[in-house]
């Protein structure tokens, strides 16, 4: 007997005829003789709707509130996988996140896990009822539900798995596991059969949205083995674990971002300690800054670029615009239209020429570059977004082309 946790995405529940076939999922490792302890999120489209309700009633609403209105999504997913799996004739019970032992910190709207305390998950599961729990979500200190962010569900997944010191996690979503890009976007993508932690950990971070990036930073400090695959067809997906050979490949995956905008202040004075105080702000106000490039200075002055978030762009500027201006900087600039398209794999460490032979793609597919960043198992372009599509079937093709024919 093991003890399993799966979780399944929006679109794993997202009407009735799916939600009885994630029950049939659920119910069928049950009959196996194993612990099942099954982690939902929202329904659909359900926290998009939920959203633009909000706004209908308050567009500046407060993050509490917005908490308080999200996290009925999952409820509503646990308690109808809950009735399903009842009218299969299985034992089960639904729990709220604070319910299962979610203790999160007070940060709303992007809360982090403080810790578990599975007291409850321990004594359902003793009854041998199914344990079905909301993704997503928490308790502050002061009794407030919290969410977790975008993708929450699945490090609410993980951390369950972590804690209880499950056998296996799985994670169930749309597509039949981990692809070498979208397989929806790139006909040619091909699915890995195993991908090493680090690697997910940066194509999960750079845009790909199989996997959230804080459940991968999870799995890896827990060393929990995860399985992502789909729920609508029930073939082996892809395992995610510490170390790994991705079949000899060069790189592991192309990913890419448009939810990101570039910012830059023109005319710095070319002074130290300059950058190390805007950067300073912009992380005091919790803005995550990625690709930064800086200009070689003149005439006494330089030029910094960075990129942020869309959904952090306007708290960036607000707060760039009149500090800028007080350090001597002559402007603050910035861009929506440019996305990020990156290439992942532990085979760069070892083979000199990649970013050559992708930069070469992008020349062939006649696409500018306008920022660049590299790590031992990454490089990231910073291009129009228009052109984001292109890019990565462009380079796609140049890494896989002989995986693709085989």
């Amino acid at each position: 007997m093991s003890l399993i946790v799966q979780k399944f995405g929006g679109s794993s529940v997202a009407n009735a005829e799916r939600v009885f076939n994630v029950a049939d999922i659920v119910t069928s490792k049950y009959k196996e003789g194993n612990d099942l302890i099954v982690v939902v999120s929202a329904q659909g489209d359900t926290t998009d709707d939920l959203i633009a309700k909000a706004k209908e009633i308050n567009p500046d609403a407060s993050k509490r509130e917005m908490d308080m209105l999200l996290t009925a999504g999952e409820q509503m997913s646990a308690s109808l996988l809950a009735m399903a799996i009842e009218k299969l004739g299985f034992p089960v019970v639904s729990l709220l996140g604070w319910q299962a032992g979610f203790v999160t910190s007070s940060a709303y709207g992007n809360a982090r896990i403080k810790r578990v305390v599975p007291d409850r998950i321990r004594k359902e599961l003793d009854k041998k009822n199914i344990v079905v729990v909301t993704g997503f979500q928490g308790l502050n200190r002061y009794d407030d539900m919290t969410t977790l962010g975008r993708g929450g569900s699945d490090t609410s997944a993980v951390a369950i798995a972590a804690v209880m010191h499950a056998d296996l996690c799985q994670i169930y979503t749309d597509v039949e596991g981990v692809f070498t890009a979208d397989p929806r976007k790139v006909p040619g993508a091909k699915k890995l059969s195993t991908i090493s932690y680090d690697e997910m950990l940066e194509l999960a971070t750079l845009g790909a949205q199989v996997l959230n990036n804080r459940s991968v930073e999870m799995a890896k400090k827990y060393n929990i083995e995860l399985e992502v695959l789909s729920s609508l067809s029930r073939v082996p997906g892809t395992i995610v674990k510490e170390e790994t050979k991705v079949e000899k490949m060069l790189i592991s995956g192309v990913a890419k971002d448009e939810n990101i905008a570039r910012i830059s202040i023109i005319g710095v004075p070319d002074k130290p300690g300059l950058a190390f105080k805007i950067f300073s702000k912009l992380s005091a106000k919790n803005i995550n800054v990625d690709i930064i490039l800086q200009s070689v200075g003149r005439n006494g002055t330089k030029d910094i670029s960075f990129t942020v978030g869309q959904d952090n762009l306007k708290a960036a500027i607000e707060m760039l615009n009149p500090y800028a201006e007080s350090l001597g900087a002559s402007s603050v600039v910035y861009d929506e239209n440019v996305a990020k398209v990156s290439i992942v794999g532990a085979g760069m460490e070892s083979h000199p020429g990649v970013a050559a032979e992708m930069f070469e793609a992008m020349f062939e597919a006649n696409i500018n570059i306008q920022m660049i960043s590299t790590s031992e198992i990454k490089i990231s372009v910073l291009i129009a977004a228009e052109d984001a599509d292109k890019a990565v079937t462009a380079v796609h093709n140049k890494f896989f082309a002989e995986a693709m024919k085989a």
